[in-house]
């Protein structure tokens, strides 16, 4: 590298490209270092701003005048480079921790082990439907730092994984939602579920008696966690079965939200989105974006108008008889459950990848009720295959995307679903879950 950085960025992925764009037009020193190769789109970027940065493995003295390190959530901080930072008294943070520092603007943030991805989407959607200048970012569309080093939004919706909660320290959630927390990406906390769950519940961290904390009081764990705590914050939750409290609720197929002595009500035959877990979050986008001034009739409005994103229980297509479903975004086992709950006709199951320490034991009544056949897309489905043999009549294995759509097709029967819902991370076989699920799509097209 030519000259020291005093921001070192690590990863060059969307993440940590947004972190670089956003400091070097700050008019901050800043120095790129990847362990992997980058790739042209992000190459091409940091070429374009005139940014320094190394690919495939990371230089001696790189921590050389260096006097903070803003880390891409998908390295781990038990790695090498990171474990080195901060014995050398370096801080490490998240780029949202970063790209909160350049903007003013109000946040609603979302976190959750399922959910987080649509119900980001619908508030979003819902803060364009009232004309609101706002962003989506974070763990969905475009890093939060690329976003602010670009202009200047006066509201964002923030999809926040685990991953990137754990490196933020000062960064304040004007509105925070917490969905579920169930087991997922148990390898990165130690296989302890007590310990992901704190990962989660950093989205209050900082939080005044002006801000608000949505959380589902359905969901057992939030439920144990949140009452344990003392919440100086306003709290609104929302439940299919417990009724009266501020937020929302269920009562005769029908939503009531009750927000700051104002009710409305929706009828849940009127949500884009169907299903039970749908509802759940319909129901967390609603009080979000009531609390942000929005009128009931907006909400009510992109509440029914939404169009589902892709890799989330997507139709991809219907072949003689035979549907084809695309939830490569189904990533831990609850996720696969609601996947798998929601059909109505026997299912060819196509599962497997990267394991994140899954008790499949969890899925056995839904399996046993849905599945006629499961088909393993993995490079290594042993666990899968103990798990479910004897439960499921069928297993076979597969090693591509376009052979798991052939064998399901083949084992299918008119009237069947073919269901794409891994339960397991991607990077075994594909790029990401996404590259997963166009990769389903596109051999679905070719039958």
């Amino acid at each position: 590298m030519n000259a020291q950085p005093h921001i070192l960025v690590l990863g060059a992925g969307e993440s940590g490209t947004g972190a670089a764009l956003l400091a070097k037009r700050r008019g901050m020193g800043v120095f790129v270092s990847d362990n992997r190769p980058v790739k042209p789109e992000y190459r091409a970027l940091l070429q374009q701003e005139g940014i320094d940065f190394e690919e495939g493995g990371h230089s001696a003295g790189l921590f050389d005048r260096v006097t903070e390190v803003v880390k891409s959530p998908g390295i781990p901080d038990t790695a090498p480079i990171v474990l080195q930072a901060a014995g050398a008294g370096i801080p490490v943070i998240s780029e949202i921790e970063f790209a909160a520092r350049f903007t003013d603007a109000q946040t609603v943030c979302i976190t959750g082990s399922n959910g987080k991805t649509t119900t980001t989407s619908l508030i979003w959607h819902i803060m364009q439907g009232a004309g609101m200048d706002a962003g989506l970012a974070g763990n969905v569309g475009n890093s939060f730092a690329r976003m602010v080093s670009e202009r200047h939004h006066s509201h964002y919706a923030l999809e926040l994984s685990s991953f990137q909660l754990d490196g933020m320290y000062s960064f304040r959630a004007g509105i925070a939602v917490l969905l579920n927390i169930t087991p997922d990406h148990l390898d990165r906390y130690d296989y302890n579920t007590e310990k992901y769950a704190a990962s989660k519940l950093r989205i209050i961290q900082n939080q005044t008696p002006s801000d608000s904390f949505i959380w589902c009081a359905d969901d057992e764990v939030s439920a144990r966690l949140t009452e344990q705590m003392e919440l100086k914050q306003q709290v609104y939750r929302y439940s299919l079965t417990q009724k009266g409290h501020e937020g929302a609720w269920m009562e005769n197929n029908t939503i009531v939200f009750n927000i700051k002595g104002e009710t409305f009500t929706m009828s849940i035959e009127e949500l884009a989105l169907q299903g039970k877990h749908n509802i759940h979050n319909s129901m967390a986008a609603g009080i979000a974006t009531k609390l942000l001034g929005i009128r009931k009739e907006t909400i009510r409005q992109c509440l029914s108008d939404f169009q589902n994103i892709e890799h989330r229980l997507e139709h991809v297509a219907n072949i003689h008889g035979i549907e084809f479903i695309n939830d490569s975004k189904a990533t831990n086992i609850n996720s696969a459950w609601w996947a798998l709950e929601s059909q109505q006709r026997p299912v060819i199951w196509i599962a497997g990848g990267v394991d994140k320490g899954n008790d499949y034991t969890k899925l056995y009544d839904v399996v046993k009720e849905k599945v006629k056949a499961l088909v393993c897309l993995g490079t290594d489905n042993q666990k899968l295959i103990d798990a479910f043999t004897g439960i499921i009549p069928v297993i076979t294995v597969t090693g591509t995307a376009r052979d798991a759509v052939n064998t399901s097709y083949y084992l299918a029967e008119d009237g069947d679903v073919v269901l794409l819902a891994p339960a397991c991370a991607s990077f075994d076989l594909f790029e990401n879950y996404e590259d997963r699920g166009r990769q389903f799509k596109a051999a679905v097209k070719e039958l």
